[in-house]
């Protein structure tokens, strides 16, 4: 049984990766408000009943990766080590943030450089992307203040503010420059860098 629902959920999420990479390259190709649901599911070979399986429109292929990284990041930050920093705490997380392989769309692929792309051009996909980075802080500020009760709830949305923002504005400036993969996530790592100049030093967890 265990077996079965492994491969069960494999095939689910390869499905899903399908549906992912198919949409976002036809997006590229076609222009997002040209491509449809159905153009998609021709493409990749699926039904439309699988996709509204996995997603509710096709935006949320645009985004596929956030909630996950939401979720992760949330259930890290509030769940640190014994004794550890503010600083390492939250270099742990975005380090989470930046890892290959663990997500939908990741930041050593070429879909990210897509994903920007449209983010930017497409009026109906940028005022979600900031709705998105909205909500993202303000749970992950709100899971930065249960592992650091001393901290406020204005430093802790500011503290938040400050590393997501250097990611999201790094890696605009990034891919506009014409850095991809590697060289992106080292840029992204840089910038994370300089806003933890700021981070206050004595906070630490309790160590029981």
């Amino acid at each position: 049984m265990a077996e079965q629902i492994g491969l069960r959920e494999r095939k689910r999420r390869r499905t899903r990766q399908s549906l992912i990479h198919t949409g976002l390259r036809l997006f590229a190709e076609r222009g997002y408000d040209q491509t449809t649901v159905a153009d998609i599911c021709a493409a990749a070979e699926l039904s439309p009943a699988t996709f509204y399986k996995h997603f509710p429109a096709k935006e949320d292929i645009v985004f596929a990766d956030y909630p996950e990284r939401v979720d992760a990041i949330s259930a890290l930050t509030s769940a640190p080590r014994p004794g550890e920093s503010l600083e390492s705490l939250l270099r742990r997380a975005f380090a989470v943030m930046l890892e290959p392989g663990r997500w939908s769309i990741d930041p050593d692929q070429d879909l990210i450089v897509i994903r920007t792309q449209l983010a930017l051009s497409v009026p109906t996909l940028r005022a979600i992307a900031l709705r998105w980075l909205f909500d993202i802080q303000h749970e992950w500020a709100k899971a930065l203040r249960r592992a650091f009760p001393e901290l406020d709830d204005i430093t802790a949305h500011a503290l938040i503010g400050a590393m997501v923002g250097a990611l999201a504005g790094a890696g605009r400036a990034a891919i506009e420059n014409g850095r991809h993969g590697a060289a992106l996530v080292e840029d992204i790592t840089r910038a994370l860098d300089v806003a933890m100049a700021g981070l206050p030093r004595h906070l630490t967890t309790a160590t029981q």
